[in-house]
């Protein structure tokens, strides 16, 4: 089974203007809310792919009611620790320019937080875990260097989406897969990448870090995935980016909810490059057939 764990949740309230006038009264011309949250995300993506997923993190009040009642609605499996505070609302702003406001989530209790453990020191080596997203401020991203180990003793395997030193921390525990963008990658090791040679040297590191594969995005330019065996380049697909946000998180379902079945990176990498490409185009996380329609124009070649 692959579980997904998102440590701070949140409704991801999207409103649409033509302009924001700062100072004066704004009047949207639509609107959307989303359960939101990467791993979240990436249960969404793997419920479309008839992958089977179980959704675990911390959930709150009525805003956490709204994300599990939605999920559930999809057909998404969660166990979701319940929390004593709200989960937090994040408002998107499409106007002339992308504005962001982000809460800073619940604080977790440490009995809360202890009951995530024992959800997670349940597994089994026939699970894998994806770990995806920040933490709620009050915990802090250490607690990954708790949970991450925890999951790992039980002999499952983990893929870790995040960037930074919390990424570099997690590559001590083997896993199965990261995906750092090439700025992220830049940022990690302080370089500036030029051309696909040097974002495989750099990629390469991460392998030697831990890490059993390594994917970089790099937007309009395609993807590369590193192996200990190979690499391969996915050659960019062009469209109008719509979305940004949830395209990583659509990746990383695709590779991992095929290559847990197949073992096979190629096609796990056609497949998560078809899921983030075909949401990178769409205004919410990609439909079924979209993302079988992009996976007809993924090309790949070994390096």
């Amino acid at each position: 089974m692959i579980y997904t764990v998102t440590l701070n949740p949140s409704i991801d309230f999207i409103v649409r203007l033509d302009k924001v006038e700062v100072g004066g009264v704004n009047r949207m011309t639509s609107d959307d809310k989303y359960p939101g949250g990467k791993g979240i995300n990436v249960s969404r993506i793997l419920q479309r792919l008839s992958k089977d997923s179980i959704a675990t993190g911390f959930l709150g009040g009525f805003t956490g009611k709204f994300i599990e009642d939605s999920l559930k609605k999809e057909g998404i499996t969660t166990q979701f620790v319940q929390v004593s505070e709200d989960t937090r609302i994040n408002v998107k702003i499409k106007a002339d320019d992308e504005t962001e406001i982000n809460g800073s989530g619940p604080k977790i209790s440490d009995e809360e937080l202890e009951t995530l453990k024992v959800i997670l020191n349940q597994l089994s080596d026939k699970d894998t875990v994806v770990f995806a997203g920040s933490a709620p401020s009050h915990l802090g991203n250490q607690v990954y260097q708790v949970l991450i180990p925890l999951v790992r003793n039980t002999g499952a395997q983990v893929v870790c989406d995040f960037e930074g030193q919390n990424l570099l921390d997690a590559l001590q525990y083997q896993p199965l897969l990261v995906k750092p963008n090439n700025h992220e990658l830049e940022a990690i090791f302080d370089v500036k990448l030029e051309g696909l040679d040097n974002v495989e040297t750099y990629a390469r590191k991460l392998l030697d870090k831990g890490a059993q594969n390594v994917i970089i995005s790099m937007a309009g330019n395609g993807a590369l995935l590193v192996t200990k065996e190979a690499a391969y380049f996915a050659k960019p697909i062009k469209g109008n980016v719509k979305n940004s946000v949830g395209a990583g998180d659509s990746m990383v379902a695709g590779f991992t909810g095929h290559f847990v079945e197949s073992q096979d990176p190629i096609e796990a990498l056609k497949w998560g490059v078809a899921c983030g490409t075909a949401t990178a185009f769409s205004d919410d996380l990609a439909s079924l057939a979209f993302i079988k329609e992009t996976y007809e124009k993924v090309e790949v070649e070994k390096r």
